[in-house]
């Protein structure tokens, strides 16, 4: 009915396939200067992609510049000769990509200005892209090279397909390459909270995809749902409210009582939603949203942590949202617990480096979902337009990005909440 109306319905979107090339058309990586990155990621990536001189005159999938070498706000003009003659020899879903200095870890003041401003160009330039095209920027912290890895090739790939002029910051640490990039996630063990169904289902996939051992939680009203997802995946069911004071317990019990083990990811995806105008709010809407959506995120972690039954170099990974970022009408509860979420983030990031573990989120914006697609037509058609890409995402694309978090190549990606959105027009 949109696409009979005129409405635009967006470009199909090359999304991540087992066994086929991460990009459909070459890359092309270029520096600026002194850059330092540059010379690493031809070679890292050259066995996996084919790459492309910048004098070539063919298509190009994508797009990497290094502007670590730019250190005064003269040398940003670098961008625009690097960029400007190649915009028009992109392939269709073309990832484009910049890295540059951690602002806050630059040497002089130049150097901080001009690292702050690939900001904006990246926001910006992601939404004059077509045909499915990104823009995203990787701050990345001086000394490292090797940490950067996982984010370019998470970029780089099909599985950031609706991922959108968004920021990643990468310190520097020990975060070795995977041997088997297809299997980032080998003999991980983890927890994905709301796994019955939906999203959580779906990043339970993934992670199994990716090699993980996966114990599926969910309330026991959904026990019939959770245990085909477990099935599914080939992984354990654990009934479980994660309201229950003593939550963190009876997970790390299973964990060890089916796998012998501590838990390596725990993924917090269980969420509910109780709309009204906080004037028509009763306090139960209010608090068992909270209740579900924050306090046992947090409580859980905080109890998983203190016994010990997260492991050394764990990934914790939150489902936050765009109303977190950007507040919703008559979500007053929901987005205080999204915004909870990315506090979080914030306030765990230096207490779990201290054993080596991560902690980030994710944004989703609008969600092809059963409840979106209950949604009325014309609030659901905006939804999905509302953004660089024109289009809704799909639960997949929120589960690639947990579990690019997950992978123990990532273990230099700490701190960040990233929106899943297509680049929302709403928000940061």
């Amino acid at each position: 009915m949109a696409a009979k109306a005129g409405v635009p319905q967006g470009y199909p979107l090359r999304r991540f396939t087992p066994g086929e090339p991460a990009l459909g058309a070459p890359v092309v990586i270029d520096s600026a200067g002194a850059g330092r990155i540059a010379h690493f990621l031809s070679t890292a990536l050259a066995v996996d992609y084919q790459l492309l001189s910048v004098e070539a005159e063919t298509g190009r999938g994508a797009l990497v510049f290094d502007a670590t070498g730019i250190e005064e706000p003269e040398q940003l003009r670098e961008l625009y000769d690097f960029f400007h003659p190649q915009l028009r020899n992109l392939a269709p879903n073309a990832r484009l990509l910049v890295i540059g200095t951690t602002p806050e870890k630059t040497a002089t003041i130049d150097a901080r200005i001009a690292a702050r401003a690939l900001e904006g160009f990246t926001r910006s330039l992601a939404k004059e892209m077509r045909k499915g095209g990104t823009v995203n920027l990787i701050w990345v912290e001086p000394g490292a090279t090797a940490e950067i890895e996982s984010t370019v090739r998470f970029f780089l790939s099909g599985k950031s397909a609706f991922v959108g002029g968004q920021v990643v910051r990468v310190k520097a640490a020990t975060a070795e390459a995977d041997a088997d990039w297809q299997a980032p996630s080998q003999d991980r063990l983890a927890v994905v909270t709301g796994a019955a169904r939906g999203i959580g289902a779906t990043i339970a996939e993934v992670l199994a995809r990716d090699g993980a051992q996966v114990i599926c939680i969910d309330v026991p009203v959904a026990s019939e749902h959770l245990s085909k997802t477990a099935n599914k995946v080939k992984g354990t069911a654990l009934p479980l409210d994660v309201t229950d004071p003593g939550a963190a317990a009876i997970i790390a019990k299973h964990a060890q009582r089916h796998y012998g083990r501590p838990i390596d990811v725990i993924v917090h995806n269980a969420g509910i939603t109780r709309d009204k105008l906080l004037a028509n709010m009763n306090e139960g809407q209010w608090d068992a949203v909270l209740a579900v959506n924050l306090i046992a995120p947090v409580r859980i972690t905080e109890a998983l942590l203190d016994s010990g039954d997260l492991a050394a170099g764990a990934a914790v990974v939150g489902v936050s949202s765009m109303a977190g970022i950007s507040g919703n009408r008559g979500q007053t509860n929901y987005a205080t617990t999204k915004a909870g979420i990315i506090g979080l983030v914030d306030a765990l990031t230096p207490v779990l480096a201290d054993n080596g573990s991560t902690i980030n989120a994710v944004a989703p914006g609008f969600i092809e979902t059963a409840m979106t697609a209950a949604m009325p037509t014309g609030p659901r058609e905006i939804g999905r337009r509302i953004n660089s890409l024109q289009q809704g995402g799909l639960p997949v694309d929120v589960a690639e990005t947990v579990a690019y978090f997950a992978a123990p190549a990532s273990a230099a990606v700490t701190g960040n909440t990233v929106r899943v959105c297509g680049q929302n027009m709403m928000g940061a």
